[in-house]
């Protein structure tokens, strides 16, 4: 009844064995987009941001700027239809994925932000901003 699992016990509810059902009886299509991975990686004067997208398209995906918060979304709608040769459906499939992550960027040149999307990695490059020089000086007193 417990899997096996050493001082505890593995909680499941019953959608996660729906879950775990749909995944094995029909495969898993899109992924498990809510695992998306994302490293940032400091290059001294920007950063990259590389988020992996698999099973988007370029047109899938939307990179929104607000102020301060970038936001990276993605969604995909697949329909596939198999009929016989009376146009009768034998099969008919239906996959949605969605994908949404925010940053803050400030501190970063948000005029200069590039994006590339190659083989289901996004990437940004996202130039710092010069650091304020701070001045110091001495008032007088009268």
């Amino acid at each position: 009844m417990f899997d096996l699992m050493p001082f505890g016990r593995k909680e499941r509810s019953l959608a996660n064995y729906f879950d775990h059902f749909e995944k094995n009886f029909f495969g898993d299509m899109m992924g498990d987009l809510s695992e998306c991975k994302t490293d940032i990686i400091d290059q001294g004067d920007k950063y990259i941001l590389q988020a992996e997208l698999p099973g988007f398209q370029k047109e899938d995906i939307r990179i929104d700027l607000n102020n301060d918060l970038l936001t990276i979304s993605a969604e995909h709608r697949e329909d596939r239809e198999e009929k016989d040769k009376e146009g009768n459906f034998v099969r008919r499939e239906r996959h949605y994925g969605s994908y949404a992550r925010s940053f803050d960027v400030s501190g970063i040149q948000t005029d200069h932000i590039t994006a590339d999307y190659k083989n289901g990695v996004l990437e940004l490059a996202l130039p710092k901003s010069a650091p304020a020089h701070e001045q110091t000086r001495r008032i007088e007193l009268k």
